[in-house]
C-alpha cells in the first residue's frame, strides 16, 4: 500500500478565546495547498481515500486534495492524538493509495511508527505545514518504507 502523509496548510494564529480545533487555513495557506495539489498531480499522485483530522485546518486541507482524490474526505478523531492500532486499521482498509491529513507531533509519531517501528523517533522528522511524506509497504509498525520526504516548496515546484 502507498500512504501519503500530509501536514495541514498554514493556519490562523491561535487566539486566547479560540479553540485550537477551530483554527482555519489562511488565504496564503489555501493558495499554497492548491499549489501543492498541482505539484502532486504533476507527479501523477492520486489517492483512493483521504483520511483527515476533523480540525478545521486539516479538514480544509483535505477538501483541497479533491483533484487527486476519488472520494470525499473521511474525518476521524484518531488523527488528533498519538497514533493507535485503530488508526492503522482504518488506513489499512484496502490496498489502494491513501492520503492522511493531520497535525504535528502526531503525524511525525505515525511516520516513525510505520517506518521505524517506534513513535519516539517522530520528533526527528521536521514535517513543515503542507509537507508530504510518501510511505509504502504494510501498515504495521516498522512495515513501511520511507520513499520520499517532500518539503512544501519542493512539491509546489513540481507543478
Amino acid at each position: 500500500m502507498q500512504l501519503f502523509v500530509v501536514r495541514h496548510g498554514i493556519a490562523e494564529e491561535h487566539q486566547p478565546d479560540q479553540e485550537d480545533a477551530a483554527r482555519e487555513l489562511t488565504d496564503d495557506g489555501r493558495k499554497k495547498v492548491k499549489q501543492i495539489v498541482k505539484g502532486l498531480r504533476a507527479l501523477d499522485i492520486e489517492v483512493e481515500r483521504v483520511i483527515t483530522s476533523p480540525w478545521a485546518r486539516a479538514a480544509d486541507t483535505a477538501k483541497l486534495l479533491a483533484p487527486i482524490a476519488k472520494g470525499d474526505p473521511i474525518e476521524t478523531e484518531l488523527l488528533c492524538q498519538s497514533p493507535r492500532a485503530e488508526l492503522l486499521s482504518l488506513i489499512a482498509e484496502g490496498d489502494e493509495p491513501v492520503a492522511i491529513v493531520g497535525h504535528e507531533p502526531w503525524l511525525g509519531e505515525l511516520i516513525a511508527w510505520l517506518a521505524f517501528g517506534d513513535t519516539r523517533h517522530g520528533e526527528a522528522l521536521d514535517l513543515k505545514k503542507g509537507g508530504v511524506v510518501w510511505l509504502d509497504g504494510n501498515t504495521i509498525p516498522g512495515g513501511m518504507r520511507l520513499r520520499a520526504f517532500l518539503p512544501p516548496a519542493v512539491v509546489r515546484a513540481a507543478r
